[in-house]
């Protein structure tokens, strides 16, 4: 039986809906982008984990959203995955924590909207941007935003770079 296409309707970048959604991101592509959000993310879980030890929302986000890319577990496990990590953030009282966990949350939920890859990679700069002073924030951002592109596999780089152009102003103008 073939799966019921449900054609895009809608304000989302269509890059980032998947074609059997009605857009032009293939399932490859769309796995591609939650394992490097998941990258983003667990670069900066010892910011979390160092806070919150016995706390293991924000990592399990992380892992679920590479068992999506994986193809072992669903978008629905998957987003049961990032409400957690949301609610880890809302819990936490330390901002490089909050951070951490929202960027795990968005890294998660790129398996249910496409889009949310950037979500992981801006929560992670600003969680090791919050823990330096301010005199060295900026450098902190360049050298992760640096380390972030290094993780781009190729057959999604241009992708993300022109989002990151296209979004910046709404992600707090943390891209270059």
């Amino acid at each position: 039986m073939t799966p019921k296409v449900t054609p895009y309707k809608g304000s989302r970048d269509i890059r980032f809906v998947t074609v059997h959604r009605g857009g032009l991101l293939d399932d490859a592509h769309h796995r591609l982008l939650a394992r490097w959000a998941a990258d983003c993310a667990e670069h900066v879980l010892p910011l979390f984990a160092s806070k919150y030890p016995h706390d293991d929302r924000p990592r399990k986000a992380i892992e679920t959203a590479r068992a999506w890319a994986d193809g072992k577990a669903t978008v629905l496990k998957a987003r049961h995955a990032a409400y957690a990590a949301h609610a880890a953030a809302r819990e936490v009282k330390e901002n490089a924590a909050h951070f951490v966990a929202r960027s795990a949350g968005h890294a998660v939920a790129t398996a249910h909207m496409a889009d949310h890859e950037l979500g992981a990679a801006a929560f992670a700069i600003r969680a090791v941007c919050s823990t330096v002073p301010k005199d060295e924030v900026e450098q902190t951002r360049k050298k992760e935003i640096h380390w972030q592109h290094e993780q781009l596999p190729e057959a999604i780089r241009e992708l993300v770079i022109s989002d990151e152009e296209q979004r910046n102003q709404r992600l707090w103008s943390l891209f270059p």
